[in-house]
């Protein structure tokens, strides 16, 4: 297909036959080597040659085209070669095309559509709440890697976006295959192919990744753009630097709900039925907790009402316990979440927790011995508040570690309620150790 033949076709306003057989040869054998040429082309001639062939041969060249380009011609053609171009396509280069509409002729477009067809697409246009699609910016034109310098420039004066810093190549399928930096660009010969100053990918996400995934990949690489593709390659957007940081401080806030028990879904001006469904759950949960760990206070009830001593300190050995537990649980869950760590990694972690709390209960149990006997004079009690003071902030620290990595080994979300198991453990161990050295050692606190 030349562009004299596409000249010859918008003069005369139909090509000849022969002309006309060529083309549609060219359009069913050929369609990416067809793409390219209506590229070339202005919108107007490109929609024409399209509507002086049969849809069979549109859509095979139509669906290979740039989305930018492709939305072009659309909104040129005829209404029902319109609606059988996006009827027939692939469904998810029509779905890109209509990506790149507004709403509003948007929802024309598919108004004109079969149901079922129509349905097929919007689904393809709604991504799941949480997902890298969601965030992209859709409207992204990437350039092929087989354009010159001088196409590519001619290209971006008609795309006419500001702010761009990096182009994304893809090749004839639509597959990224990396990205042309701005200064690159400028500086090169305009003979020059694209894929000559091409770089390769820092990083990409899929569309249907979760919100968590790309705050990952945004962690591990210093970009300001990150591309977005399909499950089989196909470039389909981009999220900018603003959706990144908004997803990052999303992400965050969602982490700090979740350890303590509230729903992700809730927001600060939810309605006060919604918080007290989502709430309540994990409030009864902790109740049951909270008892489990008043059992254990009970079973020395004995030992308490002798040495009434003990009830004054037991809050000082769970308090120091949970503040353990809590740092360990908070670098943990920080490693989870910048994959520093995986769930291979729990018996390094076991033991380095538990040497840190060994140490730090050491230096915690000297001070608190000073108190104590300053306090009551008695060095039973000394003894038995610095031994449980070390036992309970060893046994805090390897729970930090040990409840993210366990919910996450069993499919949960690390962050999900870690705060309310983490008191449990803290506050019956601690208790426990307290009481049950007191108990065995009562014979010195007289």
């Amino acid at each position: 297909m030349s562009t004299e033949a596409a000249d010859a076709a918008g003069a005369s306003g139909g090509a000849a036959p022969a002309v006309a057989a060529l083309n549609r040869r060219f359009l069913l054998d050929y369609p990416h080597e067809a793409a390219r040429r209506l590229e070339a082309m202005p919108a107007e001639a490109a929609a024409e040659l399209l509507a002086a062939q049969p849809p069979h041969a549109a859509v095979r060249a139509w669906q290979a085209l740039a989305a930018d380009v492709a939305r072009a011609v659309l909104e040129r053609v005829p209404d029902e070669l319109a609606r059988r171009l996006l009827a027939d396509a692939e469904p998810a280069a029509s779905a890109a095309v209509l990506a790149h509409l507004d709403a509003e002729a948007r929802e024309a477009r598919l108004a004109a559509l079969d149901a079922q067809v129509a349905q097929e697409l919007r689904e393809l246009l709604t991504y799941p709440e949480d997902s890298a699609g969601r965030l992209m910016d859709p409207q992204v034109s990437p350039l092929r890697a087989q354009l010159t310098v001088a196409e590519a420039l001619a290209r971006l004066r008609t795309i006419k976006r500001s702010g761009l810093r990096e182009l994304f190549v893809v090749d004839d399928a639509g597959n990224l295959t990396g990205r042309v930096e701005i200064q690159d660009l400028a500086v090169a010969d305009e003979a020059q192919p694209l894929r000559e100053i091409t770089r390769g990918m820092i990083a990409a996400v899929q569309d249907l990744d979760l919100r968590e995934d790309v705050v990952a990949v945004l962690q591990q690489q210093p970009i300001t753009e990150l591309p977005v593709v399909t499950s089989e390659g196909r470039f389909v957007g981009v999220i900018r630097q603003a959706a990144l940081v908004s997803a990052i401080e999303h992400e965050t806030s969602l982490d700090i709900q979740t350890m303590v028990g509230a729903s992700r879904d809730e927001r600060a001006l939810s309605g006060p039925l919604f918080a007290v469904r989502k709430r309540l759950p994990w409030l009864q949960i902790n109740l049951l907790t909270a008892f489990l760990a008043a059992a254990v206070v009970g079973l020395f009830e004995s030992t308490i009402a002798k040495f009434t001593a003990l009830a004054v300190l037991l809050p000082v050995v769970a308090g120091q316990s949970g503040n353990a537990g809590a740092q360990a649980l908070a670098v943990t869950m920080r490693g989870l979440f910048l994959r520093e760590i995986s769930l291979r990694h729990w018996p390094r972690m076991a033991w380095k927790e538990a040497s840190v709390g060994f140490v730090n209960g050491v230096a915690v149990a000297a001070t608190t011995a000073i108190g104590v006997w300053v306090w009551s004079g008695s060095f039973g009690l000394v003894l038995v508040i610095s031994s449980a003071m070390v036992i309970a902030m060893v046994i805090a620290g390897v729970a930090g570690a040990a409840v993210p990595i366990m919910l996450r080994r069993f499919g949960q979300d690390p962050a999900q309620s870690s705060s309310i198991v983490l008191t449990t453990v803290t506050d019956v161990t601690g208790f426990f150790s307290f009481l049950g050295i007191a108990t065995l050692l009562a014979g010195m606190l007289g």
